[in-house]
């Protein structure tokens, strides 16, 4: 019997010491990554995102975490705003810090950059800004790239009525960076505006860092503009507004997102009165119960104190939305294996009650956008704050 005992024994140490680095592996954190601009000119969107991505974490993990009790941890790294810092990010996040997943910020260059990235390393991305039609209309199958936020093609089809039936102006004329994001709305632009039967008078572009914008402006004033639609980032938008009124041309514009992502309202002052522009989403009006609970975090965690306070809302927004999909879908799968992670979020089956809307299955293998145009709204520069255009 002794003998019998001493074996068993011997037994039950090699099980637990075998069990023993599984049972801790089972309970190490699930590390998601960000990739964004959280230095320079566009600093906001990236502190913006990464707000949006630890409140909804943090309430994840207050709950429990995922794949019983794995608490999610959030792995920060600054591309500021270039591609090949971005790729270099991508590896590290996945192949040294074994994110599950990583989100991205708001510089197209660096998103279109990264998507060969993703695929090779079957590592899903969640987009929190870029808006590049490209990023997730990349042709990959299958296609690790997701986003919760903007694409070009339907903000082009939301400015392009906004102007025509909201302004009634029919003589657009284009000023665009000289970047892929560029190029991405001129096609979505001209496609809409000539659905409509309107040509543009004239496509202008700039280059990240120009000083003056006047001979772009003047070009657009002679053929006979009627309004500007702008896409920008915050540091060149704002010499766009400098250049136009040392020109003291008095014309409508509207604008993609770019300038909400940064310095943009200090850096032009009284200029951006009247700015008007979208986003996906507003923290101003009545707020579902998602909407209270941000703001109330935003409040403790970084006081806020009224919804024109918030830092560019839509990467807020944007990412804490997009984080619970991800963790949705992490549940799904029953792993942290990008494969079946991806799988997953092309077949989400939880409804999510969001902060930007209800999301029921907002992906499949053809639509990896979770928002389109019906889910924008217009906003304008005012004090300095982003509000609702229809706010007085």
């Amino acid at each position: 019997m002794r003998r019998v005992s001493v074996v068993i024994a011997s037994l039950l140490s090699v099980a637990l010491a075998t069990a023993g680095p599984a049972l801790a592996q089972s309970k190490e954190p699930v590390k998601i990554g960000l990739s964004a601009a959280v230095s320079g000119g566009s600093a906001a969107s990236g502190e913006a995102i990464k707000r949006g991505l630890q409140i909804a974490i943090d309430e994840i993990n207050a709950k429990g975490g995922v794949l019983g009790g794995r608490k999610l941890e959030l792995v920060v790294r600054d591309d500021e705003g270039n591609p090949q810092k971005g790729v270099t990010i991508a590896r590290e996040l996945v192949e040294r810090e074994k994110v599950v997943a990583v989100f991205g910020g708001l510089h197209t260059t660096v998103a279109l950059a990264q998507v060969p990235v993703w695929h090779e390393l079957k590592t899903p991305y969640m987009g929190a800004w870029a808006a590049g039609t490209n990023i997730t209309r990349n042709g990959q199958s299958p296609n690790y790239v997701f986003r919760v936020s903007a694409n070009d093609d339907y903000v082009d089809r939301f400015l392009s009525r906004y102007a025509v039936e909201t302004m009634k102006k029919s003589k657009p004329g284009l000023l665009l960076e000289n970047t892929p994001w560029g190029q991405s709305n001129e096609t979505g632009l001209t496609k809409w505006f000539g659905e409509k039967g309107i040509k543009a008078v004239g496509v202008e572009r700039f280059n990240w860092g120009d000083p003056d914008m006047s001979p772009q402006l003047l070009r657009l004033k002679s053929a006979g503009a009627d309004h500007i639609v702008l896409v920008a980032n915050a540091p060149e938008g704002a010499q766009v507004l400098r250049s136009k009124a040392k020109l003291g041309w008095d014309t409508a514009m509207i604008s993609h997102w770019g300038i909400s992502g940064g310095r943009f309202a200090e850096l032009t002052g009284d200029l951006s009165e009247g700015v008007t522009f979208l986003q996906t989403y507003t923290f101003f009006g009545k707020q579902n119960e998602r909407g209270q609970y941000v703001l109330k975090m935003l409040r403790e965690k970084h006081g806020i104190k009224e919804p024109g306070d918030v830092i560019a809302p839509v990467g807020t927004a944007n990412a804490y939305d997009g984080l619970h999909l991800l963790a949705l879908a992490i549940e799904q799968a029953g792993a942290t294996d990008g494969s079946k992670v991806r799988d997953a979020l092309e077949s989400l089956k939880s409804e999510y009650k969001g902060l930007i809307k209800s999301y029921r299955r907002p992906f499949s293998p053809e639509q990896h956008d979770a928002l389109t145009d019906e889910d924008y709204v217009m906003v304008v520069w005012k004090g300095g704050k982003i509000v609702p255009v229809t706010m007085k």
